[in-house]
């Protein structure tokens, strides 16, 4: 059963930076591909980014493209998300997700994914 745990969040000044991180436990990370999504108060879930299980193919949501970069360590059995030039609509819940897949494909739609972390807030000051 695959478990997920991230970690990184924190309170960051606006232009700010920080690395969320998403450690996976109880298979081989190499066989999931992993989608970060996020949440804010009074708002839907909203994707962010996700990488392939080879961590070849990425996608980003349009309001982080360019500011945030998904990547992912298989032998560490680990994802990131490093988050630039931050801004206050970025405060939010950020929750790491995977489905199995043993095919290079990356989707960013939450329904496709079978498990999820707990959640790391992330809170970026005006």
């Amino acid at each position: 059963q695959l478990q997920l745990v991230e970690s990184g969040g924190g309170l960051v000044q606006s232009g700010g930076s920080l690395r969320l991180s998403c450690v996976a436990s109880g298979v081989d990370f190499g066989e999931y591909t992993v989608g970060w999504f996020r949440r804010a108060p009074g708002k839907e879930r909203e994707a962010v980014s996700c990488i392939d299980n080879i961590g070849d193919s990425t996608m980003y949501g349009d309001s982080v493209k360019g500011r945030f970069t998904i990547s992912k360590d298989n032998a560490k059995n680990t994802a990131y998300l490093q988050m630039n030039s931050l801004k206050p609509e970025d405060t939010a819940v950020y929750y790491c997700a995977a489905f199995r897949l043993l095919q290079p494909l990356c989707v960013i739609i939450d329904t496709a994914y079978d498990y999820w972390g707990q959640g790391t807030q992330v809170t970026v000051s005006p």
